[in-house]
């Protein structure tokens, strides 16, 4: 295994900076989601890793090897990695023992080898039962772990998939993320992971890296990401929330629907404009204000939606302002009824500039 460390990473085509200045480094073993939505760069980073693009600025290291640098790459086959497609690529007039066989074919081992192999790999991703069918035969889950045995098979220092679960229902999906984090615990390669789910991104990753525009907009663990994001765009993207905007008061409070609400996380200055978020799942409603307590709203049901485990509220409060509230599933409220809304101070985060 080896670290990947990107240095001022930079892919341009003409004017446009697809990828801008980038700088990551991926220790040995780690699980790295990129994670961002369709254009913000995460997929053009990927394959400046693989060798497929070379950069117009900034280097690639793999270890101690310098990979790629500003208009020079090493050839993809040279970098002891292994990348999984969205398409799963398999070849259709090969088995499944075939398909995993290949790569190490191109490495001349011996046939015994090969086999002894091929049997474990099948065996670790449960597909020895299908190793004589084809491509064609299996369903797209069972396709997505013969590529991930492909890949495994031939012992890479890094492994690569660019969004390698979209083409699957729901079901197999969820099924899937656990299946690529159980394979990933039990070999421990460094792993780059681009998707643009944040339920993948949650489940399988060491770090998230989260990238808007070419650029890295907040890289740290799964709980860091939700619970801390520092800019709106990390909280918006990262699991449902509400923003709020008010006027700073000091440097813990804000002005909102006319009431002081208090805050955790970045600074609010004095007389200046601050975005503050809250998850849905965390404001509490109430029937009545709870004495004594800060961070209390009153608000009237605009509407709420029955999803079997939870309700959907949209509530509404004083200055127009409507928020998403996610509430238990028993905790009826007709729309028009007038509640309280608890804002607790360390849920609501002060987002940077």
């Amino acid at each position: 295994m080896a670290s990947v460390e990107l240095a001022g990473l930079t892919k341009r085509y003409g004017a446009l900076a697809v990828v801008d200045r980038v700088g990551l480094r991926i220790e040995h073993g780690q699980l790295v989601c990129l994670l961002g939505p369709s254009g913000c760069g995460k997929t053009t980073t990927l394959r400046l890793i693989a060798g497929f693009i070379e950069p117009s600025e900034g280097e690639v290291r793999v270890g101690d090897r310098l990979v790629s640098s500003a208009g020079w790459a090493m050839e993809p086959q040279k970098r002891n990695m292994s990348m999984i497609f969205q398409s799963y690529a398999l070849w259709p007039h090969m088995t499944v023992a075939g398909n995993v066989a290949y790569g190490l074919e191109l490495r001349r081992l011996d046939r015994e080898t090969i086999r002894r192999k091929v049997q474990a790999m099948l065996a670790t991703t449960r597909m020895d039962a299908y190793a004589d069918r084809y491509p064609a035969d299996l369903s797209g889950g069972q396709q997505q772990r013969v590529a991930l045995a492909r890949a495994l098979v031939v012992e890479p220092e890094t492994l690569l998939l660019d969004e390698p679960l979209s083409n699957l229902d729901t079901n197999l999906r969820e099924e899937m993320r656990f299946e690529v984090r159980r394979l990933h615990d039990e070999y421990r390669y460094t792993t780059v992971y681009v998707t643009h789910d944040q339920a993948e991104a949650m489940t399988t990753a060491d770090q998230i890296v989260v990238m808007n525009a070419g650029r890295i907009e907040q890289a740290g663990p799964p709980e860091e990401i939700y619970y801390r994001p520092r800019s709106e765009f990390v909280a918006q993207f990262i699991g449902g929330t509400n923003i709020l905007r008010g006027k700073g008061l000091d440097g813990r409070h804000l002005s909102f629907a006319g009431r002081a609400l208090r805050c955790s996380g970045a600074d609010v200055p004095a007389g200046g404009t601050i975005a503050v978020s809250i998850r849905h799942h965390d404001i509490r409603l109430l029937a009545a204000p709870p004495p004594g307590a800060e961070n209390v709203l009153e608000a009237r049901i605009a509407r709420q939606v029955f999803l079997g485990s939870v309700r959907d509220y949209l509530v509404e409060v004083a200055d127009g302002t409507q928020l998403r509230v996610v509430a238990p599933a028993e905790h009826s409220i007709e729309s028009g009824s007038p509640v309280w809304l608890h804002l607790p101070p360390e849920r609501c985060r002060a987002l940077a500039g």
